[in-house]
């Protein structure tokens, strides 16, 4: 079965490692291993996995795929992957693949020669036809390929675009070489819970609870979380979602609702049930706000320096995400828990996770929020194991 108590550290790493935006733009090189010295950062943090975005041959941004059997040129070739393998696995870092198999870069072979529609008005990009045998026969020897190389499960870009019935017959596929892969659904809208059984994923992301999180913190209305985790609960019973405050798409948590508010969404994040995901830098207190034009994203997706020392701020952040991050580890029946909210006002909230550990023994887990002070407070089975005041 696939492991769900893995904590993501999500880097995109065309960006973190300054590759330019696009490949004719500058030399090739192996910039994966400038990712290299981050893994121990990684480690000390609490997370036990690396959640990669694009890493294949592409035209610019890395979704729009050229060849997902190459490396990117700009990231390096097979050997720099097999040492950042290497590296990782020598950490203990699990390491999480994201695959762009609803469309491809408008020069990818399998959309030569025909008429092509484009994804959601991007000329670029190009939709694959999912009821071609080709793509999922394409599909499945990628995933497999990269698998055998060092992957241990895939992030499925745009997979609620993708008909539940293609990613039933391709996971089947792979998971009979691979059954504790893990596959994780991006999905934005929808009826989560159905999207997933349909589809056989394991988790897919959790948009929701991040729109929850963030909006209820910026316009200091705390009904809106308490509405987001009940529905939270809800979905966590069919599936382990997939959570996180923010990825490669969403402006970075810290420019939405500034530091404090930050500390606060780490807070939910690591103590709600799911599978969290802490995007690079997050912890660090980066700053990105997303834009509206072409290059949009480029603000958050900033490159790293060359190691951890040269980060000159945010390490108060990061010792907080470490602490909560230490909690979720020491209490790891968290992941399949239940939540329910006890109490809640405009800037006070309340609410409590309860499980059964490894053991048998039932646990609650209590956390107060309140805005009007930027405070917390932690309870474990009635003990106060974190406390921040405002």
């Amino acid at each position: 079965m696939p492991d769900t108590s893995t904590i993501w550290w999500h880097v995109y790493p065309l960006g973190a490692t300054g590759a330019p935006l696009r490949r004719r733009e500058g030399a090739d090189g192996p910039r994966l291993l400038r990712l290299v010295p981050w893994l121990d950062h990684v480690v000390e943090l609490g997370c036990d996995g690396l959640l990669l975005g694009p890493v294949f041959a592409s035209t610019s941004h890395g979704y729009d795929t050229l060849d997902h059997h190459t490396l990117d040129p700009r990231l390096g070739d097979d050997a720099n992957w097999d040492r950042f393998v290497q590296q990782a696995k020598d950490r203990g870092l699990q390491i999480m693949l994201d695959g762009v198999f609803n469309h491809v870069g408008i020069d990818h072979p399998l959309v030569q020669g025909g008429p092509t529609r484009p994804w959601e008005g991007h000329g670029d990009l190009a939709e694959l036809d999912h009821d071609d045998p080709a793509v999922a026969d394409l599909v499945t020897d990628v995933m497999l390929h990269w698998l055998r190389r060092g992957a241990d499960g895939w992030r499925l870009d745009v997979a609620y675009a993708v008909p539940s019935e293609f990613w039933a017959e391709v996971l089947g596929r792979v998971r009979q070489e691979f059954p504790d892969a893990l596959f994780l659904g991006e999905v934005i809208h929808g009826d989560y819970p159905a999207i997933a059984r349909a589809g056989t994923l394991d988790t897919v992301t959790q948009y929701e609870l991040w729109k929850g999180i963030w909006s209820s913190l910026a316009d200091r209305n705390l009904w809106e979380l308490a509405w987001g985790l009940e529905r939270h609960d809800e979905f966590s019973q069919e599936v382990p979602m997939q959570t996180f405050v923010g990825n490669h798409d969403v402006t970075r948590i810290a420019s939405a609702v500034g530091d404090a508010g930050a500390a606060l969404a780490a807070v939910v994040l690591m103590t709600v049930p799911g599978i969290p995901s802490v995007y690079y830098g997050d912890e660090l207190a980066f700053r990105g706000e997303k834009g509206t034009s072409w290059g949009a994203d480029t603000p958050l997706r900033p490159a790293l320096p060359g190691t951890p020392a040269e980060i000159g701020l945010g390490w108060e952040m990061f010792a907080h995400h470490r602490e909560l991050i230490a909690l979720r580890r020491r209490h790891p029946w968290l992941t399949r828990g239940r939540v329910s909210v006890v109490d809640r006002a405009n800037e006070q909230l309340t609410y409590e996770v309860a499980g059964t550990d490894t053991d048998g023994a039932r646990h609650v887990l209590r956390v107060h929020l309140d805005l009007a002070t930027s405070s917390f407070r932690v309870e474990v089975d009635g003990t106060t194991v974190l406390e921040r005041s405002g």
